[in-house]
């Protein structure tokens, strides 16, 4: 069967230089591919081609007929005063479901994605906050999207795509926004899926964890991509074995050009029909290697922080901290001690109050009860994840504020050259900051925080935007660096690679706070936190809407093999399900009585309304009904 998407020989260019050139790039049934490749190579503008919403410089893509395609860009937009169920019927009237068939599909695909269908009730009788504030409450099918957090926001724009039931799916950086427990739910969601997928992502874990192909889109490949079956790790070593080829036939190549060029040193003249021919070989020769030389010189940002010559062992100290908003409290008795060289790992769900720890450590804002204590004369640096970036200065004066100097490690560096260092070309220098990538703000920033000496770092999701090999660069900096540092990241590959320790935040009633060894520790706590008992997963079925549901009916046997448990949302709308049945019965039966009224009985429009309420109210309850047997099937 021929691929579903077909793009051959495309080629794409922003002025002088071309983003990519002559690339192929398939998508056939079933396919769910990783595409990586540093900042700027052209992943974003690929997948908008593929999605039809650009033309190529050159080249054609051909889409088979009647292909439902969903595209999930990077930033997530919505209509003004639009809700999230306005958002999701909208997406279902231009897919152009049957009107009988949208209710049933919005509520199952919002509950799967950890929607709540009636306002969270936080506190004794508070409503739940603002997301842009809090993203620990799920969000209301009627919630405006304005209201939403990025991890709820990009939530709401995958399940746009979805209840479209796609054949293929393009999803850009959708990890960016979303918390650990929103990538697993989407892991599991395209683990499963019977769709095909092509997904953007730098998460090197959810890599690991989705793809059966990987792409990466790079000039230093001859045919701009390299693919390979497999996921993350097969990619690597395919890419190992390409490099090392790639090592040998320079060398070769070097050696052949030497020879020719020493040969065209002593005077060849192209005087017979031989001669001239060496002539063009060895010029041939020259240039494959002066391609070969290029595709091959990698540029990469230098990321070095600096540490202070501090010998105080005891930098900050925690001692019965406690900290609410409003009416909910964050954690209680915590108590923790920061040492030189220790690397704390802050996780826990979105509004557990990982960002609020920061702003507590630095001194921002003030605990409820308890103290934090730091050493005299402390040196905190702070990265924070909302890119506080003056969009109107230039990169030069954002770089160098006080002149073309900076001084780093003791040295006076010019600007150009500090620049270079994080993969900026001279022309961008006098460019506004607003027009940078994201990327390219976070480089900013880490050139910022390097020119300041620190014993503690507090880094606030520093991933987002960042490609692989400067994730790389990052990690190798913050394993050397001498001082203390708490990083809160979604990365859990950077997690396990530079955490000495994991502090884990439940956000639970208890405001419990525990500390672990790693991310997987505290992934299995959190487990028996949310579920008290193992829970049976029944064989999964999947449908049109490439969601492998569980078919089985509450109460069926199951291997211990496939036990799951609920999840954390889960386990939240499980705890409040007996209640939704309630008040929607007690609806059904107000339609009820209505639709016996005996007044109506000879008005045949009143009569009609009322059956019609009735039937969906009847509706209304059969689908908590199904979705309160689902969640009984994994308990049972």
């Amino acid at each position: 069967m021929p691929p579903i998407i077909n793009a051959q020989g495309i080629s794409k260019r922003f002025g002088a230089v071309p983003l990519f050139q002559n690339i192929s790039f398939t998508v056939s049934e079933g396919d769910r591919i990783g595409l990586i490749g540093p900042n700027g190579s052209g992943k974003s503008t690929l997948m908008r081609i593929l999605a039809g919403e650009m033309e190529p410089d050159t080249g054609e893509v051909a889409t088979r007929k009647r292909t439902r395609l969903a595209y999930v860009e990077q930033q997530s937009e919505f209509p003004p005063n639009a809700t999230v169920r306005s958002v999701i019927a909208q997406s279902l009237e231009r897919a152009n479901v049957a009107s009988d068939e949208r209710e049933k599909r919005l509520v199952e695909w919002l509950g799967r994605a950890g929607f709540a269908e009636r306002p969270t009730v936080v506190g004794a009788g508070t409503a739940r906050p603002d997301a842009s504030k809090d993203e620990f409450s799920p969000a209301s099918f009627e919630e405006k999207t304005t209201a939403l957090s990025g991890g709820w926001r990009k939530r709401l724009a995958i399940i746009e795509a979805l209840v479209q039931h796609p054949q293929v799916l393009l999803l850009d950086e959708p990890t960016n926004h979303l918390d650990l427990e929103g990538i697993e739910w989407l892991e599991e969601l395209l683990a499963n899926a019977n769709f095909a997928c092509v997904v953007v992502s730098h998460d090197r874990y959810f890599l690991e964890n989705v793809a059966s192909q990987m792409v990466e889109l790079s000039r230093a490949y001859p045919e701009g991509l390299l693919r390979a079956p497999g996921n993350y790790s097969a990619f690597l070593e395919r890419k190992e074995e390409f490099l090392n080829s790639q090592a040998r036939q320079q060398e070769s190549l070097e050696n052949r050009v030497r020879r020719e060029v020493e040969w065209l040193r002593r005077g060849a003249k192209a005087r017979t029909r031989k001669a001239k021919a060496r002539i063009d070989n060895a010029n041939r020769l020259i240039g494959e290697l002066g391609d070969m030389t290029s595709r091959s010189r990698t540029s990469t940002t230098d990321i070095d922080f600096s540490s202070t010559d501090r010998k105080t062992k005891r930098l900050i100290e925690i001692k019965d901290l406690g900290y609410s908003i409003g009416e909910r409290e964050l954690f209680r008795n915590l108590n923790f001690l920061i040492t030189s060289g220790k690397r704390v790992g802050l996780v826990g769900p979105n509004g557990s109050g990982k960002t609020t720890l920061l702003r507590l450590l630095r001194g921002e804002i003030m605990p409820d009860s308890g103290e934090i204590r730091r050493a005299d004369f402390l040196r905190i640096v702070y990265f924070d994840q909302n890119r506080p970036l003056d969009p109107d200065i230039t990169l030069r004066r954002a770089l160098a504020p006080e002149s073309d100097s900076i001084v780093f490690q003791d040295r006076v560096t010019h600007v150009a050259s500090w620049a270079q260092r994080f993969l900026f070309t001279n022309e961008q220098l006098n460019q506004p900051v607003g027009r940078l990538s994201g990327g390219e703000r976070a480089r900013v920033l880490i050139a910022q925080l390097m020119l300041q000496p620190a014993d503690v770092l507090l880094l606030d999701e520093p991933t987002n935007d960042l490609d692989i090999p400067t994730l790389e660069l990052l990690e190798e900096s913050l394993v050397e660096f001498n001082g203390a540092i708490v990083l809160v990241t979604h990365d859990r590959y950077m997690l396990d690679r530079v955490s000495t320790m994991v502090l884990g935040l439940s956000g639970d009633a208890d405001a419990k706070a525990e500390g672990f060894a790693d991310y997987a520790q505290w992934e299995a706590w959190v487990e028996d936190l949310n579920s008290k008992t193992p829970a049976g997963s029944n064989k999964p079925t999947s449908d049109e809407s490439g969601w492998n549901r569980t078919a089985a009916p509450p109460g069926s046997s199951s291997s211990s093999s496939s036990r799951k448990k609920l999840s954390y949302i889960e386990q939240r709308e499980y705890s409040t399900i007996e209640q939704r049945v309630a008040e929607a019965e007690a609806v059904l039966a107000l339609k009820k009585a209505a639709a016996e009224d005996p007044a109506i009985a000879t008005d045949s429009t009143r009569l009609l309304a009322a059956h019609s309420e009735l039937e969906a109210a009847e509706k209304a309850v059969d689908q908590i009904y199904a979705r309160w047997s689902e969640l009984e099937a994994k308990l049972s």
